[in-house]
């Protein structure tokens, strides 16, 4: 298992899921979403699995800063540029991810 954990330290969902792979032993590695954004071939694999409208927080307090609610966008340009519109966590696993609190899924990995 190569478990990447996409998220920020202040993102209670992000600490559970950290929580989660800690407490089995399972060794994973964290990406703050704050100090280093995702590239273009980490987004096209995510993407692949997950829809790129899933994966930006229109509820979050970003989105909103920058207005873009009110602005007609291209979300995997806007993900690219700013990193915290993301919804958190990212859980990958090689070609699998998941986004949100899935320990259901993550169970099955293994």
């Amino acid at each position: 298992m190569n478990i990447q954990i996409f998220g920020t330290k202040k993102c209670s969902e992000t600490r559970k899921a950290e929580r989660y792979f800690k407490e089995r032993n399972i060794p994973y590695h964290f990406r703050d979403l704050n100090e280093k954004g995702v590239s273009k071939g980490e987004l096209d694999n995510i993407s692949a699995v997950i829809p790129l409208d899933d994966l930006i927080d229109t509820e979050g307090k970003e989105y909103k800063k920058q207005n873009l609610q009110y602005i007609k966008h291209d979300v995997e340009t806007v993900l690219l540029e700013n990193a915290l519109l993301f919804k958190t966590p990212i859980v990958r696993n090689g070609r699998n991810a998941t986004l949100g609190n899935r320990p259901e899924i993550w169970k099955t990995w293994s």
